[in-house]
């Protein structure tokens, strides 16, 4: 367009609004992986979505002429943001009522295919990673779950490479020693479902039995809104008799569904017609080791559609 004949604020109006047009489909096109960066880094849909707001907002604000790589610049103000909220959501957390479980995300299939990217979002480690210090858990992220390199990360955190090389080791070795093993194949994971599934519509205590390991380890998140235990309960007995028991104390009309949630098999619980919350199971030797109850009507809105995620 020839802008020649028009007054300079014309043409400067125009030339902000074509840099500002050019600076959102940028960010557009990487907005996946900065949810996923801000999402693994604070657990809540809800404030990764906050993060992208405010990382919008400084993108279209910068000299994007002076930016030699864009997605890096992108992650790095997305990391600074999320590190921030990290910091005050960690007062919140300490406030919440009973335990905390991250917020959910209903996930497509190619997620669940993607080994790296389930592993990384699944509830198991996303709870160890709540026992990092933010930087340790930024670092983390970064580096083990996005592969980005010691001078990026540093450029993110603030720190040196030196003592971001040194927090990863850390981190690495803080996770390893707390992180599931790996769960087991899809026909074996299917299976353990489909038996709780069972044990659950039918409230049989035994089959449940069979299908939980000794220790098996159940938390369950209600977030002062509706009834949840207040710590986490353990061991096979004691956690099917609260599943079961509860629903037979109630006798209420419930209606199980499958689902994918962070990844990992799952299922969803309507009683009397409402949804309650949502299951996320943790399978090794094809017995159920981890379950994840989140009941919090606050932290059930993005379970109706997929959310896009991606390492890349």
């Amino acid at each position: 367009m020839d802008t020649a004949g028009e007054p300079d604020g014309q043409r400067r109006a125009f030339s902000d609004d074509h840099a500002t047009a050019d600076a959102t489909e940028t960010f557009v096109v990487h907005r996946n992986l900065l949810f996923t960066v801000a999402y693994e880094m604070l657990g809540s849909a809800a404030d990764a979505e906050d993060v992208l707001q405010e990382t919008w907002l400084r993108w279209v604000r910068a000299d994007v002429s002076q930016v030699s790589d864009q997605r890096a610049y992108l992650v790095r103000i997305t990391t600074r943001q999320s590190l921030n909220r990290l910091r005050s959501m960690k007062r919140r957390r300490e406030a919440y009522v009973g335990s905390w479980l991250p917020e959910p995300l209903l996930t497509a299939p190619d997620v669940a295919a993607d080994v790296e990217l389930a592993d990384s979002v699944s509830m198991a480690l996303m709870l160890v990673l709540e026992t990092l210090t933010p930087t340790e858990r930024a670092v983390f992220v970064l580096r083990e779950a996005f592969g980005f390199g010691y001078d990026d990360i540093a450029a993110a955190v603030g720190k040196t490479p030196a003592a971001v090389h040194q927090i990863a080791r850390r981190a690495r070795n803080h996770v390893d020693a707390r992180r599931p093993r790996r769960v087991v194949t899809a026909r074996q994971a299917q299976a353990a479902v489909e038996a709780f599934q069972r044990a659950l519509e039918t409230r049989d205590l035994q089959g449940m039995l069979d299908v939980l390991a000794p220790d098996v380890v159940a938390i369950s998140d209600g977030g002062g809104i509706k009834q949840a235990t207040p710590r986490p309960v353990v061991g096979a007995d004691k956690v099917a008799r609260f599943i079961t028991g509860g629903l037979t104390k109630h006798n209420v009309a419930l209606t199980v569904e499958p689902t994918v949630i962070n990844a990992a098999p799952a299922l969803a619980l309507h009683v009397d017609g409402e949804l309650d919350g949502v299951i996320v199971m943790h399978i090794e030797d094809t017995r159920i080791t981890g379950l994840y109850y989140v009941r919090n009507p606050q932290k059930l809105t993005h379970i109706a559609s997929a959310t896009p995620l991606t390492l890349r």
